[in-house]
């Protein structure tokens, strides 16, 4: 099935119900079908054609989720891109996937203007945020173009065509586009809604930004299942989406550590405030066991799934609820109709308790990097069937007696000190599980001595904590060798434009501080 007819099919069966909220706008599945289908029909009449490549350079607004579907009804392949881009990313973006399209806010084209390093061949822009101004010469009028007739384009896609090209944060290095055809993303949308238990009947509530795979999956499964999405801009008023939560009813709200540390920070919240919640998800990060228990006391009717996934893949294991008391540092095993394994470093599976790679296989991982074959081959390996590809993901786990997996590190993350290997994530869990502590990231410092020194950048909830405190701590609770050398407070962590925790930025601002 293509994505497309995710919306196309929930159309056909309910086309009247809400499908889309997002500010003071609500889109009806008949009504979310219609204008995705107009804007496709100025896509194609614009010259977009089969295969081709269109930006989505949005925030989280209902022009945005239509834009989405459009591309794809068009036939093309849609690329988001996250609203907070610089220029010169945009333009790396534009060129190396060589866009022949962009579709954007007027707030933001300034932005492409200046990262228009190569001409797309059309620029359509939502004209709602221009502020009286018109759009410019060899601009489309996004609002203009929902005015059409919306006649289906017949662009004869299969679904082993390109859906979706998502960059990554570029962490290292340029960003790398991932490959997602839309045989890969219903693979991935049908496995997390099965464990999730999701149907028609969720209102999900999303602040994640659509160029965050994570947040974008958001959308695309509520299309599919025929259910309800609420879209926000951000977390920055947390009070305000929980006023938006209560307004819509919401039942499922993903977030990310860093949402979960802005909660817990929080001292007026009562108990069960949140009664429509049926559950919480989290990814990008592993949220630290105190924390997860933290949330369960303040949403007692949510079931909360903690998850682990990464752009390649969208999603690989998740811990099921029930285990939550017994292995509350784990992440469960593999999703539905994927496997999951840790191997050596000769690709060997290795037994229970042993650290090693994780490998992914199954038919949601990617085809690999945009005309970046070093890279794909590197991520990219044979795998037991002389067909298929499995996925290495570059991050160490390590599983039990009973085949449950729990995240050791990235395998570049690992600190060297004093001749033992540390992983940062071990560190950071005994960091969080102080109620002084709101977030903590861990990293290692070059020392001629050690080799590596741990440090540790800390944002507390208790401002009367101190460094001699938080060692303290970390020494009832950890290996020597293992307690951080150094404490830095912040008043925040540095984050990536989706919000998670930057361990290279971290390091960053303290070697600059030396």
């Amino acid at each position: 099935m293509r994505v497309e007819e995710f919306l196309e099919n929930s159309a056909r069966l309910d086309g009247g119900k809400t499908a889309l909220v997002a500010g003071d706008k609500r889109f009806s599945y008949a009504e979310f079908d219609t204008a995705a289908s107009r804007l496709a029909s100025s896509l194609a009449g614009g010259g977009i054609v089969r295969g081709d490549r269109v930006l989505v350079f949005m925030n989280n607004c209902w022009e945005a989720a239509i834009s989405l579907f459009a591309i794809l009804k068009a036939g093309a392949t849609a690329v988001p891109v996250n609203p907070s881009t610089k220029a010169d990313k945009l333009a790396y973006v534009i060129g190396n996937c060589e866009a022949a399209g962009i579709l954007t806010q007027g707030k933001l084209l300034p932005v492409v203007t200046e990262a228009r390093t190569i001409e797309p061949r059309h620029l359509f822009v939502a004209s709602t945020t221009f502020r009286g101004a018109g759009p410019g010469e060899g601009v489309a009028d996004f609002e203009t173009c929902l005015g059409g007739s919306g006649t289906n384009v017949d662009h004869r896609g299969i679904d082993v065509d390109l859906a979706l090209l998502i960059y990554t944060s570029g962490s290292t290095g340029r960003p790398k586009g991932v490959m997602m055809t839309h045989r890969n993303v219903e693979a991935a949308a049908t496995s997390i809604t099965a464990y999730l238990d999701n149907t028609a009947d969720d209102i999900i509530l999303n602040v994640l930004p659509l160029a965050f795979d994570y947040g974008l999956y958001q959308l695309l499964m509520a299309v599919k299942l025929g259910a309800t999405i609420v879209l926000e801009a951000s977390f920055a008023f947390p009070q305000a989406i929980f006023d938006r939560i209560r307004e819509e009813g919401v039942t499922g709200f993903p977030l990310v550590p860093t949402m979960a540390a802005m909660i817990l920070q929080m001292r007026d919240l009562e108990p069960d405030f949140l009664p429509s919640l049926r559950y919480i998800t989290n990814t990008a990060a592993a949220l630290p066991p105190a924390h997860i228990a933290r949330l369960r006391e303040l949403f007692p009717r949510a079931t909360v799934y903690s998850m682990y996934g990464l752009t390649e893949c969208k999603r690989c294991t998740y811990l099921p609820p029930a285990e939550l008391d017994r292995r509350p540092g784990s992440v469960g095993i593999a999703i539905p109709n994927t496997e999951a394994f840790v191997v050596d470093d000769d690709g060997q599976r290795v037994p229970p308790g042993v650290s090693g790679e994780l490998v992914i296989r199954g038919p949601h991982v990617m085809q690999g990097y945009w005309r970046n074959d070093e890279a794909t081959n590197k991520m990219l390996r044979p795998g037991p069937n002389p067909w298929e590809k499995v996925l290495y993901t570059g991050d160490l786990f390590r599983t039990d007696e009973e085949g449950f997996l729990y995240f050791v590190g990235r395998k570049d993350d690992i600190i060297k000190t004093r001749g033992e290997k540390v992983a940062p994530k071990e560190v950071e869990t005994v960091l969080h599980a102080h109620p002084g502590i709101a977030e903590a990231v861990v990293i290692g410092l070059p020392d001629p001595v050690l080799g590596q020194a741990i440090a540790a950048l800390v944002v507390l909830s208790d401002s009367a904590l101190t460094e001699r405190d938080i060692i303290k701590h970390c020494a009832a609770h950890l290996e020597d060798f293992m307690v951080p050398r150094l404490i830095e407070f912040r008043d925040a962590l540095p984050k990536t434009d989706t919000g998670k925790v930057s361990r290279r930025l971290a390091a960053e601002t303290l070697e600059a501080a030396e």
